[in-house]
């Protein structure tokens, strides 16, 4: 029993030291990552993560910076069962440009949020460190302003996923939504 906690206790404390070193992009512009984006890329060590994966589709996200500096993120998805689902967060601004914190009420999670690579009208890395009661785990999200991300976009979102200690098999290329909801061919 105590080995088994001392090697969670080990496991939570490497989750924590690379968290710490994920650092949000230099020279981050709030403004610029303003409107909508593509969720085509989701990776996690989460273990909810695997049994969900096989159904997930591409959404949308609307960002929108706020006057304070915090930035409000729109979510919607379309379901199998045609209904949409949406989900909203109020991301609170850090004394560090591009890191954001938040609490998910739906999932009752609190979340320590970067922005680690950003090329604003191309692609948005974006790097989560999750907790709730007690248990961590990472989310990776990569963000595009289009449908079809280059290879080179996701070729970046994997290997950072990969160093960030995510199993190859827990990274997940979104597949596209129907362009007759999007508008976009």
């Amino acid at each position: 029993m105590a080995s088994t906690k001392l090697g969670a206790l080990g496991v939570l404390l490497c989750v924590l030291a690379v968290s710490a070193e994920v650092k949000p992009q230099d020279n981050f512009n709030l403004q610029k990552l303003e409107g909508k984006w593509y969720l085509v890329g989701f990776a996690s060590n989460a273990d909810w993560f695997v049994s969900r994966k096989a159904k997930m589709t591409m959404g949308t996200t609307i960002l929108t910076p706020q006057p304070s500096g915090d930035l409000q993120m729109d979510y919607s998805n379309l379901r199998s069962d045609g209904t949409c689902w949406k989900m909203s967060h109020l991301a609170q601004k850090s004394d560090i440009p591009g890191k954001f914190v938040y609490q998910n009420q739906r999932y009752g999670t609190d979340n320590d949020m970067r922005v680690v690579d950003v090329k604003y009208d191309e692609y948005c890395l974006m790097y989560s460190f999750k907790t709730k009661e007690g248990s961590s785990y990472i989310l990776n999200q990569m963000y595009s302003r289009t449908q079809k991300p280059s290879q080179e976009v996701l070729k970046k979102f994997t290997k950072f996923s990969l160093d960030q200690g995510i199993l190859p098999e827990n990274i997940a290329i979104l597949p596209k939504i129907c362009p007759e909801i999007t508008g976009e061919k």
